[in-house]
């Protein structure tokens, strides 16, 4: 069973406040510990910024043992978009979290979500008008959700 949740018309003051929050919908959620929020930022701060997937969408996670309890997915859409630095995808505007607990679920989750992406996910989720719009359009975007 998957945890779905959303967030609509987030501030955020860059980057790193939109990855918080976008995590911090998991940790509200029950999927990820509170260590997870910090891992997320890590991974960009780290790797930089190509959790930026798309046009406005990036995909934030860690690793699973970062604090992953259960599998979750969450949505964030911010009110005004952020910068991350990415040359061609900035800024961002819409960020889809996912936690697993081990990594096997980890890439299941992964591929869900990719091919949810092509199938037109994000902008469907920007036309959502409210956050249970929002979560019924992810969890009917991942049908093992």
């Amino acid at each position: 069973m998957t945890v779905v949740a959303a967030a609509g018309g987030v501030t955020a003051d860059g980057w790193r406040e939109a990855v918080r929050k976008a995590a911090a919908v998991l940790v509200d959620a029950g999927a990820a510990g509170e260590g997870y929020i910090d891992a997320c930022v890590r991974v960009v701060e780290e790797n930089g910024p190509y959790i930026v997937l798309t046009k406005g969408l990036a995909l934030v996670h860690a690793r699973p043992e970062e604090g992953g309890l259960a599998v979750g997915v969450g949505v964030t859409r911010l009110a005004a978009p952020v910068e991350f630095g990415h040359p061609d995808n900035d800024p961002v505007d819409l960020l889809l979290a996912f936690c697993t607990p081990d990594p096997d679920a980890h890439v299941g989750v992964l591929s869900g979500l990719a091919r949810a992406l092509s199938g037109g996910l994000a902008d469907r989720l920007r036309a959502a008008p409210g956050e249970d719009d929002m979560a019924r359009t992810l969890k009917e975007a991942l049908p093992d959700a």
